[in-house]
């Protein structure tokens, strides 16, 4: 008599394993797409996302980043920079502050240089959004490495901007360390979709702030 539900029960829990599988293989399937993409587009601005620098010096991974808004904005794809970033504790300068330095170093003018902050993707782009609409920029080439370019064009998107993608070409992130990373970030979509970027960007400071003061 049981064999029957027990049945339907395993049916539905298959289906609903099923479709979380599907679920995040897509988002993996878009976020290895568009790690691939390098846009040319012309746009209003290029953003860039910041990452660890030490001592106002960007790491090789964020170098990586600026050199490809450099490639960029050398054939004139945009006429405006946002960098982005915030100050770890410690810091001397903010990421955003460290990335406009090696720009300027690297013939980009300092006054279309705009500089945002923020400790996530989230933030880097919603701190930036009063210079952004300040200065009338809807269309967006979109800077980072390439596990990540498309979630920051999601949240960019969600915040009103039209995006498009542009990987860095040298990033740290290669052969088999590049599973993690890839597999991460479409957690991290994954659950952006379902809580909202905003809100999950919420969450996670706030699961960073009580670790942080937790002995």
């Amino acid at each position: 008599m049981l064999l029957g539900p027990i049945k339907l029960a395993l049916k539905v829990v298959g289906l609903l394993i099923s479709s979380v599988v599907v679920y995040f293989a897509f988002g993996f399937v878009q976020i290895w797409l568009a790690g691939h993409q390098h846009s040319h587009r012309v746009s209003d601005a290029i953003v860039v996302f910041g990452t660890r620098q030490d001592n106002c010096v960007p790491s090789p991974t964020l170098a990586g980043r600026l050199d490809e808004v450099v490639r960029l904005y050398e054939l004139h794809l945009a006429p405006r920079v946002v960098v982005t970033g915030g100050r770890q504790p410690g810091d001397r300068c903010t990421e955003a502050q460290a990335s406009r330095y090696y720009l300027v170093a690297r013939g980009i003018p300092r006054s279309v240089i705009l500089e945002g902050g923020g400790n996530d993707t989230w933030e880097n782009i919603a701190s930036s959004l009063p210079l952004i609409t300040q200065n009338n920029i809807h269309t967006v080439l979109i800077v980072s490495d390439p596990f990540h370019v498309y979630r920051a064009g999601r949240i960019a998107a969600a915040l009103g901007l039209d995006p498009a993608p542009s990987a860095t070409t040298s990033t740290f992130v290669v052969g088999r360390a590049s599973v993690s990373y890839y597999f991460g970030e479409t957690l991290r979509v994954g659950m952006g979709r379902i809580l909202g970027y905003q809100r999950m960007s919420e969450w996670l400071g706030g699961i960073k702030k009580v670790s942080s003061v937790t002995p």
